[in-house]
């Protein structure tokens, strides 16, 4: 990490975690960065592009848009969509 940069941990589900081969990433981004530049960043991993266009994505126990500001130490769910009844 860097002075401009800063950590966040971004865990995988079901799907998600196959396509990457692991549950939980920790990425390196810049400050200020948003929800949509640390997808962008799973994305450019191997298996990162299998993702769907949109995905549904948790900080902590809220779901987040894409425009959503990160800071240091967040973590991020990636979650596939459920089903059930």
């Amino acid at each position: 990490m860097t002075d401009t940069s800063m950590s966040i941990r971004v865990l995988l589900f079901a799907r998600y975690a196959e396509l990457l081969g692991r549950s939980e990433l920790t990425l390196e981004v810049p400050f200020g960065a948003t929800v949509e530049e640390a997808i962008s960043r799973v994305r450019a991993l191997p298996g990162g592009v299998a993702l769907p266009a949109r995905l549904l994505v948790a900080r902590g126990c809220d779901q987040v848009g894409y425009d959503t500001r990160l800071a240091a130490r967040d973590e991020l769910a990636l979650l596939p969509p459920m089903a059930g009844g």
